[in-house]
């Protein structure tokens, strides 16, 4: 189907702008606050009670911030990774989605402020939201938690939360009952058909997928391994049920796409829902396109269904 109007009619107020420098074209500073400036924190959006604090991470404390939502409880615990291509995102820039997730959800959040490239390269991210996830569920009676525990994210949060369930498995680490990967990143290699139809134009470039698996990930043979490429695992058996969304003018749709089919051809459950119209990040404007606002709300419904 063609863009959804709300994004067409961005798309073309941002062709009448001026000419700015893409995100693979800045430093990585530089990126980050533009991409804070993209997704900013709206604290109008409702929410019971917000901490922020610190956990024990592999190599110090790794920032959280954590949401209640209102009531007596117990609630599902979910753990959310940011997106922002493993070098720029933090809290504030999924603090939006994550008081949604909270508020419409009756779910107690957990947003992990992970370690970043180039300061950090590949594996840091994993062993900071391994470690999260970890200590969430030795905390599930300090959080009010119901015991069933769930990770989600976007983009690389996507990826993580992949690669975390992974993990969790591989180490008979926390029983994880639901994994929500929202377009989400799988693989790194870019020639499928959704990059040669996505590639420009649509938020979401080639140019910095390639960029954030240089910066993240610099050697490359570590990009095969399955806890950077989880489609790369040779084993797909045994990890909790899954929600896949995946957006038709995204790069990321195909291979988002295929690690759901490869879930299920492991024996897994996970179902993979496209969002026609949609681009690449569109939960960043769910609070104010209807288009948009349409997966998120579907998608806090199943992290309800799973987790509470």
């Amino acid at each position: 189907m063609p863009l959804a109007p709300e994004y067409a009619a961005l798309f073309a107020q941002l062709a009448e702008a001026p000419p700015a420098p893409s995100l693979h074209e800045m430093a990585p500073a530089e990126g980050r606050e533009v991409y804070r400036a993209m997704r900013a924190v709206n604290p109008d959006l409702p929410v019971h009670k917000t901490e922020d604090t610190t956990i024990p991470g592999p190599l110090g404390n790794v920032p959280v911030r954590i949401y209640t939502p209102k009531g007596v409880g117990p609630f599902g615990v979910l753990v959310y990774f940011h997106g922002g291509g493993w070098v720029i995102g933090d809290t504030d820039t999924c603090d939006a989605v994550c008081r949604e997730v909270c508020q419409l959800g009756d779910l107690v959040v957990i947003s992990v402020n992970y370690r970043m490239a180039p300061e950090h390269i590949y594996p840091a991210a994993v062993e900071d939201c391994y470690a999260a996830t970890q200590w969430a569920a030795a905390n599930m009676s300090a959080l009010n938690g119901n015991d069933k525990l769930g990770v989600a994210g976007e983009s690389a949060g996507g990826n993580l939360s992949a690669v975390v369930a992974l993990k969790a498995r591989d180490e008979a680490g926390p029983a994880i009952a639901f994994q929500c990967l929202l377009y989400p990143v799988t693989d790194y290699d870019l020639t499928r058909a959704s990059y040669a139809d996505n590639g420009e134009g649509y938020l979401l470039e080639t140019a910095a997928m390639q960029w954030f698996w240089e910066t993240y990930c610099p050697n490359e043979s570590s990009r095969h391994e399955p806890y950077a490429s989880p489609l790369r695992a040779q084993d797909l058996s045994n990890l909790p049920p899954a929600l896949v969304v995946t957006a038709e003018f995204d790069p990321l749709r195909d291979e988002g796409e295929a690690y759901a089919d490869a879930l299920n051809a492991a024996g897994g459950t996970a179902q993979a829902v496209r969002y026609d119209g949609l681009v690449h990040d569109f939960f960043g404007t769910a609070a104010m396109f209807e288009c948009s606002r349409v997966g998120l709300l579907a998608t806090i419904e199943q992290l309800q269904k799973h987790l509470n």
